[in-house]
C-alpha cells in the first residue's frame, strides 16, 4: 500500500508538469492548423499519466483508504466527504476533460481545443488536491 500510496503522490508532479507543458505548448501554438509530433507527444503523456494515476487512485480507493467511508456522517465530516467524493469526482471530471481535449485535438488538429480542455482539467486538478494548506482535510504526511 505504501508503494500505491508514494506512486500516487509522485505521479501527481509529473501530471502537473506535463499539463502545465501541454497547456503552455497548446497556447504558443493556437494559431497552427497542424499539430506535430513532438506535441503531440506532450499532449498524450499528459493524457498517459492521468489515466494511470486514476487506475492507481481507484486502487486506493476501493481496498485501502482509511478516508473513504460512506456512512451517514459522511456529507457532514469535511475530510471523509473530501476524500470520499470531492477528490474522486474532481479527479475524474478533470481526467475525461483532458481525455476529450486530447480526442478532439488529435481529430481536428486544434491547439484552442487541446488548450481550452487541458486548462479546465488543471484547475479541477487543482480544486481536488489535499493541499496542506486546507487545514481541515488534516493532511499531515503531504510528499
Amino acid at each position: 500500500m505504501n508503494a500505491l500510496l508514494s506512486a500516487h503522490s509522485g505521479l501527481r508532479w509529473l501530471i502537473l508538469i506535463t499539463i502545465c507543458l501541454a497547456i503552455v505548448v497548446s497556447f504558443l501554438n493556437k494559431t497552427s492548423s497542424i499539430i506535430e509530433k513532438k506535441q503531440k507527444i506532450i499532449y498524450l503523456l499528459a493524457l498517459v499519466f492521468s489515466h494511470i494515476q486514476l487506475l492507481i487512485g481507484f486502487i486506493l480507493y476501493f481496498f485501502y483508504s482509511g478516508k473513504v467511508v460512506f456512512s451517514e456522517d459522511t456529507m457532514s465530516d469535511t475530510v471523509i466527504r473530501f476524500f470520499s467524493v470531492e477528490h474522486l469526482f474532481g479527479m475524474l471530471l478533470a481526467i475525461t476533460f483532458i481525455t476529450i481535449g486530447y480526442s478532439k485535438g488529435k481529430k481536428q488538429q486544434n491547439h484552442s481545443k487541446v488548450f481550452w480542455y487541458y486548462l479546465i482539467a488543471l484547475i479541477l486538478i487543482f480544486a481536488s488536491i489535499p493541499w496542506p494548506f486546507r487545514e481541515a482535510l488534516e493532511v499531515t504526511n503531504w510528499a
